[in-house]
């Protein structure tokens, strides 16, 4: 379980304002599979993630999902809803065992008047996340199945965390069928091994070579 001096906008917290905000930070403990928030709730603050890994999904009219990114210890949720008071607009789903903390609006606001380089951090990961989900809609645009597929594969094996087929599908934007389709393939040359929701890389070099990585890299918790 990660401390709260290790979430990044924290990081220059000194040892005294990192226990003021300790106590204002509710935890909150979950088992796998649980719904921490629902799409179009009323948002009234946001997560940080001490343990456990979280997937944020967006659901279509039709009833597709989208997994839009999953995260990890020192990572954050709910935070684009902190400056417009509106709904969430997908919903959070934990992958294993998980404890978050939740911290009011209201209050990290008026923490945010005393600490403002604290704000500067918050912009900085927003920033991040943008740029990443920008270098996404390209690569929906102009990649194949198997270059996104395998980018994700790559992360996933970086990370530990393991998805199902369907889940596979859902964060790379393609259909199910296709993604079993492609997986394997992948299987069948010697790439990777899937063993349930559990997918070994045996060639990395040769995902490497498929996938087309984002310019710049994001958290090891945090994949887009």
């Amino acid at each position: 379980m990660v401390e709260l001096k290790d979430f990044k906008i924290f990081s220059d917290l000194s040892p005294k304002d990192l226990s003021e905000l300790e106590g204002k930070i509710r935890k909150i403990k979950y088992g796998r599979g649980e719904v921490i928030f629902q799409e179009g709730a009323p948002a009234f603050g946001f997560y940080l993630i001490f343990e456990g890994y979280v997937k944020l999904v967006k659901r279509t009219l039709g009833g597709k999902k989208q997994i839009l990114k999953l995260v990890g210890p020192g990572e954050i949720i709910g935070e684009t809803t902190l400056f417009d008071k509106g709904v969430h607009i997908a919903y959070a789903r934990t992958l294993t065992k998980t404890v978050v903390g939740f911290l009011e609006r209201g209050e990290f606001f008026d923490f945010l008047i005393r600490h403002p380089p604290v704000v500067f951090r918050l912009f900085e990961k927003l920033s991040e996340e943008l740029k990443a989900f920008q270098c996404k809609l390209a690569e929906r645009s102009y990649n194949g199945s198997k270059e996104r597929l395998a980018r994700i594969i790559l992360k996933l094996g970086e990370s530990g965390i393991e998805l199902s087929r369907t889940e596979l599908a859902e964060m790379a934007g393609v259909s199910s069928k296709t993604a079993i389709r492609t997986l394997g393939e992948l299987e069948e040359r010697g790439v990777i091994a899937v063993d349930d929701r559990k997918v070994t890389v045996l060639d990395p070099k040769s995902l490497e070579a498929m996938a087309e990585p984002f310019p710049f890299r994001l958290s090891d918790n945090l994949i887009i």
